[in-house]
């Protein structure tokens, strides 16, 4: 049976830079003290006016190929694990695929809200495992910022925009050792964006035709008290299943969503401050794409080696949760080839002639079509 190893990384985070004294200036009443006291963020990054959910995720996406000097058309299946996608139809995933150059790849979107990196990771491990597949790349991506009420100072603080990617592949030596994955929808109104679906639809069906139901809304006690308790029953759960132990674990890297359930776990898990790792002061919660921005960080700053055993773990909407144990198996120092950002760029401007090759052939196509109809008319 193959295992699935990490090969590749990437990360990419917007420009905008948005510091907790930006909301005093917009009028809410709130402090820098009163959010970093509270939930450890002083700033966060915020997507520009024009930046997708899929602009984020092909920029990762591109960085994880490049680090690992893999080809796009080497990839069997992209996954974008995202809440906020480019559209409801069609996936996210397929939009990076195309413009990634992916053409042998299958594409598809998992939404498990904050949780969906950890179940992409672990769905596309199963992947490999299964021998459907020998590369597989995982992307989280997500842009909250536009499902939030600027007037609310519950949750607006909170969220910040990225995305992170990591390619898969098939090897004889585990990488993915164990995973877990879980959900309680008893406790989905805790946490959600209830318009754009069937239930609340904007055509006003149901009853609903209120803008505010694009707004996340968040019980923000509840889901504290109960993300304390399920992250670290989470990471308790691999880190037992994968034959580990507490002190066996290098790098704790949980979600980034509030720098004090960061701590009450590691806490929970006997787990010294040196041996976790946390960004959410930087960037806030960026939702699925939290865990690989930190790993991708957390590899930048000399905090992973060759074989380490990691731990990710995380908490979402749903009520979801999922943790993952692994071992770092592929070497930290070295660059890619220079070659490999000229072969990138050539391999995405032949990505770009061929969509538009094709889309060219299907309105030429149609257009012969609707000449027959009416000739035989």
């Amino acid at each position: 049976m193959p295992y699935a190893q990490i090969e590749g990384w990437g990360m990419h985070l917007p420009s905008r830079i948005v510091p907790n004294e930006s909301f005093v200036k917009m009028g809410l009443d709130t402090s820098d003290e009163w959010i970093s006291s509270r939930t450890g963020i002083e700033e966060r990054r915020l997507a520009g006016h024009n930046e997708a959910t899929s602009d984020m995720a092909v920029k990762a996406a591109h960085r994880a190929l490049r680090s690992a000097e893999a080809h796009a058309s080497d990839v069997d299946l992209v996954i974008v694990a995202t809440c906020t996608p480019d559209h409801i139809m069609p996936s996210t995933a397929s939009l990076v695929q195309n413009r990634l150059g992916a053409r042998r790849a299958g594409a598809l979107d998992l939404n498990a809200a904050c949780s969906g990196f950890v179940y992409a990771l672990a769905m596309g491990a199963g992947q490999i495992e299964a021998n459907r597949a020998r590369r597989v790349l995982v992307v989280g991506a997500d842009e909250l910022s536009l499902h939030l009420d600027w007037r609310d100072r519950g949750t607006c603080v909170l969220f910040g925009d990225g995305a992170g990617a990591v390619l898969l592949r098939a090897a004889v030596e585990p990488g993915i050792l164990k995973s877990t994955m879980g959900s309680d929808g008893s406790g989905a109104d805790l946490l959600m964006i209830p318009g754009g679906g069937s239930r609340y639809a904007s055509n006003g069906r149901n009853g609903s035709n209120n803008s505010g139901g694009r707004y996340l809304r968040m019980n923000g006690a509840q889901i504290f008290r109960w993300a304390t308790q399920m992250m670290s029953r989470a990471a308790e759960e691999v880190i037992h299943d994968s034959g580990l132990k507490a002190d066996q674990i290098d790098l704790f890297i949980p979600h980034q969503a509030n720098l004090r359930i960061i701590e009450s776990t590691a806490r929970r898990l006997g787990l010294s401050e040196d041996r976790v790792f946390s960004n959410v002061g930087r960037y806030g919660n960026t939702s699925a794409a939290s865990i690989p921005i930190a790993l991708c960080e957390a590899i930048a700053s000399g905090r992973v080696d060759e074989g380490d055993n990691l731990v990710l773990t995380s908490f979402g909407a749903g009520l979801s949760w999922a943790a993952l144990a692994l071992r770092w198996t592929v070497p930290i120092e070295g660059h890619p080839s220079r070659w490999t950002p000229i072969r990138q760029t050539f391999e995405s401007r032949m990505a770009a002639v061929r969509s538009a090759m094709r889309r060219q052939q299907r309105r030429v196509r149609a257009s012969l079509d609707e000449r027959f109809r009416a000739d035989g008319g």
